[in-house]
């Protein structure tokens, strides 16, 4: 899953950040309004953390913004301002949830967990490709009942694979969504991940090859009946 955080105190939004990439989150933070509007706008976050009063852009105006352009990313609003006005305001501008400063990490991690699971969103926290299955609230792995570790990167490639099961993602998609948009990643990288991949989903496995390249476009996460189907179009 991967996070937007527009935080303009960096104390503040460092430590967010941190906890969130300690929980398997892919985050990237910004620290003005400006600059987290145009990463809001690229489309590629799966949730957003917004603080309402914000240099350049408030966060007010950006979840207003992309309401208007018929953007549902959730979004959790962050502010000092606590009062039952504001909390409306920026529920009625399209927010989803919001949180008064100070608050405990813990509720936050809470909240981005309830807003994953709703029903609306199409963010699940189970999934399953055949007999493999990845539960994005505890982080575990299973094939076929049997426990796979894996790194939190790897976690994260596997993740987004699944959840866009079936669609053959290109390097570029993979590199935007399961990387921090500033990463040094080498034009290999995500070649060199695909391989770990493979190695701990499918090759101690006598099953069915879940992760297939496409040669000339990128990747992707199949089970044997879906190929077939696909097969036949």
């Amino acid at each position: 899953m991967k996070i937007l955080l527009v935080e303009d105190e960096h104390k503040i939004a460092n430590s967010i950040k941190q906890g969130l990439e300690q929980e398997h989150y892919v985050v990237d933070a910004a620290y003005d309004g400006t600059t987290g509007y145009d990463l809001a706008a690229s489309g590629e976050y799966d949730l957003l953390i917004l603080d309402r009063l914000l240099p350049g852009i408030d966060g007010l105006t950006i979840c207003a913004d992309l309401r208007e352009k018929g953007d549902h990313t959730p979004i959790i609003m962050l502010t000092a301002k606590g009062q039952l006005a504001d909390r409306v305001e920026g529920l009625n501008t399209g927010a989803d949830d919001y949180i008064s400063k100070p608050f405990a990490f813990e509720e936050l991690l809470a909240r981005i967990k309830a807003l994953s699971r709703r029903p609306r969103d199409i963010v699940k926290s189970k999934l399953q490709v055949g007999d493999l299955v990845l539960d994005s609230d505890t982080y575990e792995v299973s094939r076929g009942g049997t426990k796979i570790t894996l790194s939190a990167k790897e976690f994260a490639l596997l993740e987004y694979l699944m959840r866009h099961k079936g669609k053959t993602l290109t390097k570029e998609q993979i590199i935007s969504h399961v990387w921090n948009y500033d990463a040094n990643i080498l034009p290999n990288t995500v070649e060199v991940f695909v391989g770990y991949l493979r190695q701990k989903i499918d090759k101690p496995f006598d099953g069915t090859v879940l992760l297939h390249t496409v040669r000339g476009f990128g990747y992707k996460i199949i089970d044997s009946e879906e190929r077939r189907a696909q097969s036949k179009e």
